[in-house]
């Protein structure tokens, strides 16, 4: 009789569609009110152990290259409480606001090129790779898959710092501005995707939204001609420090004309699949052979509104359209915001374990 396989063997094998002895389980993102109550339910917050999800997530190093984040918007007046991100990004807090911030554009405007180059992007930060190695191979040795997490890979964040009316504006015009902000991002995101594949994470976690909630943002040739090149620049960077990696792809939305074509750059994975705007059965259909896909139940509709029977039915669903190859990891495809009852996600969690084919 074979080894039961560790919870790291079981999903790397589900997500190369190689079969599984498990459904695994991700169990999401908690906005903090969610937090707070699993810490008063349980007395701690290991929220991952609880959900048995098998593996975690690791963050690189990376070192800002500014020291006075107002000096960044030398046009603006940002509000007094205000919070600057790695790149520089501004974020100001909104009144009756969970997770979302008001942001403020720092290349916003007519910047010349000059002034693009000049941004001050980060850096990976001394020591990094050493550190990130450490954390890896400790992670793994507790029997669990690690992924790595860059998203905002390419246009979200050329659209943080640039603003998307902007951007959207140089690409359309064929704005050498876009070309040398993109490319700078671009650099960036293979010098630390490669540091992640080096440190020998199983995973990493690209993506930038592309889709809404019935349409996709920007025209496919739109994003053929400025992103896609880009992103698959992006993923061979990482497989050339190592072959085996999978490249999971982050986009909310409606993201169906974009699928054939992320495959084609290197994407393995697809997270979350919205229910809301594209039925699960027709894009496995679609793309389930040469694809997996990752979260998949809802966080507008059935994770906060649904029955437990709902949410459990939704589950096993979605276990039996990918059948006994695998090819999913069930889990919210958004962060569980207060509206989300305690009984459904333990719905969520008891039906991928039970699942049997």
């Amino acid at each position: 009789m074979s080894a039961k396989p560790t919870p790291r063997e079981n999903m790397l094998r589900t997500l190369r569609r190689q079969g599984f002895d498990w459904a695994p389980v991700d169990s999401g993102g908690f906005c903090p009110s969610q937090i707070e109550a699993f810490q008063k339910r349980f007395g701690h917050t290991r929220i991952a152990e609880f959900f048995n999800t098998p593996y975690r997530g690791v963050g690189i190093n990376l070192k800002p290259a500014f020291t006075d984040g107002r000096a960044l918007y030398p046009n603006e007046t940002l509000p007094e409480r205000v919070d600057f991100d790695v790149f520089g990004v501004a974020h100001s807090h909104q009144e009756g606001c969970w997770h979302m911030t008001r942001m403020h554009h720092p290349l916003k405007g007519d910047p010349t090129i000059a002034q693009i180059m000049g941004h001050p992007l980060p850096t990976i930060a001394p020591g990094a790779l050493e550190s990130l190695t450490r954390d890896v191979a400790a992670i793994q040795a507790r029997g669990l898959a690690v992924k790595g997490t860059y998203a905002m890979t390419v246009w979200e964040l050329a659209w943080y710092l640039r603003s998307m009316e902007d951007l959207m504006g140089d690409m359309m015009s064929g704005d050498e501005r876009a070309t040398v902000h993109f490319d700078r991002i671009t650099a960036l995101a293979c010098d630390v995707v490669r540091e992640y594949a080096r440190a020998g994470v199983d995973i990493i976690e690209l993506g930038d939204d592309i889709g809404m909630q019935n349409t996709i943002m920007m025209s496919v040739e739109l994003w053929r001609e400025w992103i896609k090149p880009r992103l698959a620049k992006i993923i061979a960077s990482a497989r050339d420090a190592k072959p085996d990696i999978l490249i999971y792809y982050h986009s909310c939305g409606y993201v169906m004309p974009f699928i054939d074509e992320l495959i084609e750059v290197g994407v393995d994975i697809l997270q979350p699949v919205q229910p809301e705007c594209m039925d699960f059965a027709d894009v496995h259909a679609a793309f389930g052979e040469r694809m997996s896909f990752w979260s998949t139940i809802g966080t507008q509709h059935v994770l906060p509104f649904g029955t437990p029977d709902e949410v459990r039915g939704t589950v096993l669903r979605n276990l039996r359209i990918c059948g006994a190859k695998g090819g999913i990891v069930i889990g919210p495809t958004h962060l569980v915001e207060p509206e989300v009852p305690w009984e459904n996600l333990v719905a969520m969690k008891e039906a991928a374990e039970a699942f049997k084919l």
